[in-house]
């Protein structure tokens, strides 16, 4: 009987305990390439950059608050804007994030539930998902740039402020 027990338990650790370990196993960096090819993560990535163009323009036209700019300052402004997308284009080449996917990736899922994953996003539903998700994206920031603009507004009201109490305690001191 004993023996049973010990042979029951000898199979269970080397055969059943492996199984559940496996399951909580990283995913492979291929699986992980395949989710993020089929879930056009690429295409999300250069669709945000687009949008974060689209952001700085609105954001330069609120700081010169409508008021016409001298041509010399609109082109400092447009090589600044410029500038800045080609740093953003630097930093987000899909070369220098993909790893950076595919550690995070390992370290939240496994092997079990990347397959799942990229099952789902095989299917129309997943389709429909990835290529809408663009849009909820652009639509998302465009209403939390609308629910801040007063925040923003009051802060630089608040900044503006403090400014002219520093200017004022710096002329009575002076």
């Amino acid at each position: 009987m004993i023996n049973r027990l010990a042979g029951a338990a000898l199979i269970y650790c080397c055969f059943v305990l492996p199984i559940g370990f496996a399951a909580d196993a990283p995913p492979s960096d291929a699986s992980i390439k395949q989710l993020l090819e089929t879930s056009h993560a690429h295409q999300l990535l250069d669709s945000m950059m687009g949008q974060m163009d689209g952001m700085m323009k609105n954001a330069m036209a609120q700081a010169t608050q409508g008021q016409k700019v001298d041509p010399a300052t609109q082109k400092e402004i447009d090589q600044f804007e410029a500038d800045m997308m080609v740093e953003i284009k630097n930093v987000l080449d899909w070369n220098k994030p993909e790893p950076i996917y595919i550690r995070i990736y390992q370290k939240s899922f496994n092997e079990p539930e990347i397959d799942v994953l990229l099952a789902f996003y095989k299917t129309p539903a997943g389709q429909a998902l990835i290529n809408k998700m663009p849009v909820v994206f652009q639509n998302t920031m465009a209403e939390l740039q609308q629910m801040m603009q007063p925040m923003m507004q009051h802060l630089q009201q608040k900044q503006q402020e403090i400014a002219a109490k520093l200017q004022a305690q710096k002329k009575k001191s002076s």
